[in-house]
């Protein structure tokens, strides 16, 4: 029997999944590691954490493999700098997704190479989580680290180097880092020329299920992986996500509910929104895009209430308490702005505001409102969307909030689509192992390896009486944000 593994490098901690060639779960390990706040507003992880974490997950698990091991695939949280220097050590801690220092460099960057010309180039705006603003950050205020640098990586890379010795990326995270061409799925010249980065310090561009190298004597030793196991590009978490569930051929997407939210596009052709509202990146199927919107507090939203308003329920029972009331919540909105905001508004003096609260509302109709609000945030990405003619044909739910019927259920009515949760819940690392078959020939491509893993629980359709009604409130919600805007940035100054 052929087995193939998936390693998720993310935040809190790494897990590693061996699968059959049929994407059943044969044996999971997971191992947690910290996260360092020298600043506030900083965030920041030591490599060898996801080192130590990888090489104890694979070591468990590859002891219940009683046949080959066909391949490994490597997802991972996107957009962190890791800095080695000639010898490959890690010159510093690497600054990673969610670390907010980098404000001052995203305007340097656009300054330098125009705004509109670095959104058609990289299909972004300069943004403080990605990385090529904190590589602008260390080269202004930590010079001597930068002057050392040899090697940049984003963090699932640096395990590849770890398992295989080699300098490598794949065009799915690497394109999160705002130093590649989109369009032509390579590093971009342009960029690297005038931000002074040398092409020479970035890995060898892949696609995601090429092999990049393969497993070392020494990282065999370390895992329990034979020597010479293929090693797949792999994918940044979310486009591994999209292969977990399905998400390879255009039309399809997903939507993920977790402590943030995501709706994620596929699409064969290259979609780019000039005013930077969304992402558009390359996918980890060869030749294919993504467009993704992201909310801030989705799944945080709901657990903000939990923490705050009902401790005493479970977070089932607090959907059966959201159930209790109409949609529309008696004309209650939320908006769920509770860490800022970014698509479609970009604003992180947003915040978290319930609209048209009166004596008559409960909790329950703050809880519903609580879900309806984080779903009309959601369809606010599809409308960005539609602006861009990017089609939509068929939608996966996944995340913590695919545990909801009901939150399925008002998605469906709002979306007016088949809404549909994945069987498997391993999503990032099933991508992976799937991307790693096709890289080791199990599967012919990423569609097949797909097609032969992938299975999902009986849709939930949207039912258009709901969905008048929500577009109603949707209208008002939508004229909201504008309507504070000022008055949210006041408050911020105020604060």
């Amino acid at each position: 029997m052929k087995y193939l593994i998936g390693i998720d490098i993310g935040t809190s901690g790494t897990k590693s999944v061996l699968f059959d060639t049929d994407g059943k779960v044969v044996a999971s390990a997971l191992k947690e590691y910290p996260l360092y706040q020298p600043k506030n507003g900083w965030a920041e992880q030591d490599p060898a954490d996801w080192w130590n974490a990888v090489c104890e997950t694979l070591a468990e698990i590859t002891k219940k493999a009683d046949g080959e091991i066909a391949g490994v695939g490597l997802s991972g949280q996107m957009h962190g700098l890791v800095m080695l220097d000639e010898s490959g050590e890690v010159l510093r801690k690497s600054i990673i997704w969610c670390d907010g220092r980098t404000s001052e460099e995203c305007t340097l960057i656009e300054d330098i190479i125009g705004r509109e010309r670095f959104i058609e180039l990289n299909g972004n705006p300069a943004l403080p989580g990605f990385t090529a603003s904190k590589i602008m950050w260390v080269k202004r205020h930590e010079p001597d680290v930068y002057a050392k640098c040899k090697h940049i990586l984003l963090p699932k890379d640096y395990i590849r180097y770890k398992l295989t010795g080699e300098f490598a990326t794949e065009v799915s995270d690497a394109s999160g880092m705002q130093l590649m061409d989109i369009a032509n799925r390579c590093w971009s010249e342009e960029i690297c020329e005038k931000l002074g980065i040398d092409m020479s310090l970035l890995g060898k561009m892949h696609e995601s299920p090429e092999v990049t190298g393969y497993i070392t004597d020494e990282a065999s030793v370390l895992t329990g992986l034979k020597t010479g196991i293929p090693v797949a590009g792999g994918a940044g978490d979310n486009a591994a996500a999209a292969i977990g569930t399905g998400v390879c051929s255009d039309g399809k997407a997903f939507t993920t509910i977790g402590t943030s939210g995501v709706v994620f596009v596929h699409t064969d052709k290259m979609a780019v929104d000039p005013k930077g509202r969304v992402h558009t990146l390359c996918c980890a199927v060869p030749g294919a895009w993504h467009v993704m919107g992201c909310i801030q507090a989705a799944g945080l939203s709901l657990n903000w209430f939990r923490n705050n308003l009902a401790k005493d329920l479970s977070y089932k029972e607090i959907d059966a308490a959201a159930e209790s009331v109409a949609p529309g919540c008696d004309g209650l909105i939320y908006l769920p702005y509770l860490m800022g905001e970014r698509t479609p508004i970009l604003d992180t003096n947003a915040r978290g505001t319930f609209f048209g609260l009166s004596a008559m509302h409960t909790r329950e109709h703050m809880a519903r409102a609580v879900i309806e609000g984080v779903s009309y945030a959601l369809y606010s990405c599809l409308d960005v969307l539609g602006e861009m003619n990017v089609k939509l044909a068929d939608m996966a739910l996944c995340g913590g909030g695919a545990k909801s019927k009901l939150w399925q259920s008002i998605l469906a009515d709002m979306y007016m689509l088949p809404v549909k949760t994945p069987i498997a819940s391993e999503g990032p690392a099933l991508g992976v192992a799937i991307l790693a078959g096709v890289a080791a020939g199990v599967y012919k491509s990423v569609e097949e390896g797909c097609a032969r893993t992938v299975a999902f629980n009986p849709e939930i359709n949207g039912d258009k009486a709901m969905n008048e009604t929500y577009m109603k409130y949707y209208d008002l919600y939508k004229s909201l944000y504008p309507a504070l805007k000022d008055s949210f940035a006041k408050l911020n100054k105020i604060r």
